[in-house]
């Protein structure tokens, strides 16, 4: 049996399609629902946020 690059592509390809199907699945489980749906919402959390009176942290580039 020699491997030529015919053989080396139909691999390659098998293992791209095993791992889309593979993060397809993991992406559309019901069971990661709810952690999707906290990441969904962190662009809106302002937790985050430095206190009113408090100026954020920043690199000053002045010298």
């Amino acid at each position: 049996m020699s491997i030529d690059i015919g053989m080396i592509r139909g691999l390659g390809t098998l293992v791209v399609m095993i791992a889309f199907i593979g993060l397809s699945l993991w992406v559309f489980n019901r069971r990661r629902d709810r952690d999707f749906a906290e990441a969904r919402l962190l662009p809106f959390d302002d937790d985050r946020l430095p206190p009113a009176g408090q100026e954020p942290a920043m690199r000053s580039t002045q010298q």
